[in-house]
């Protein structure tokens, strides 16, 4: 039998509200779960990227940075460490992250989202291996720099919901 994945829900203010919420079901109003969005620069300026699974539920073969939601009981930074290592099979160094972006109920392309999104950024230049990935969520990874990105983009070949790495400044945006 498959466990339900269990998250913390926090009020507009980021703070605990002592609920939980279970992947997939209604999010109650004023409520937010928290997600965290990994990218990983090289200090060529090239960004690891990843091309969701073909099995994913949803953008299945899309790219995209690391991410995704924040476990019960865990905080942004370890959120973000557990999906690097699941999903590319990396372990970053903790002290090196920063958060360079934080939005909460974001609405992207019309769509409100009950979130609250910290954009993390790391340094990173060693090896990556797939198989050292703790799920099978990730096809193939890559390093592309901002205009191979911006391509893939405008193709539509990304995560629609990931173009404010375009206008970030301290992921070299605009």
């Amino acid at each position: 039998m498959e466990s339900k994945e269990i998250w913390d829900l926090y009020n507009e203010k980021r703070e605990l509200t002592g609920r939980d919420q279970v992947r997939g079901e209604e999010i109650p109003q004023g409520c937010y779960h928290l997600v965290v969005h990994v990218w990983i620069r090289n200090r060529c300026g090239k960004y690891l990227i990843s091309q969701r699974s073909a099995d994913r539920p949803t953008h299945p073969l899309k790219w995209e940075c690391v991410g995704g939601s924040v476990l019960k009981g865990e905080d942004s930074l370890t959120g973000a460490l557990r999906e690097t290592k699941e999903e590319v099979g990396l372990s970053l160094v903790p002290e090196d992250g920063k958060i360079v972006r934080s939005t909460i109920g974001r609405i992207v392309n019309g769509i409100r989202f009950s979130d609250i999104v910290d954009v993390w950024l790391f340094p990173y230049d060693g090896p990556v291996s797939l198989k050292t990935a703790t799920t099978k969520e990730v096809a193939q990874s890559a390093w592309l720099d901002r205009q191979q990105i911006k391509e893939l983009f405008d193709q539509g070949a990304f995560v629609d919901t990931l173009g404010y790495f375009f206008e970030e400044k301290q992921l070299g945006g605009e």
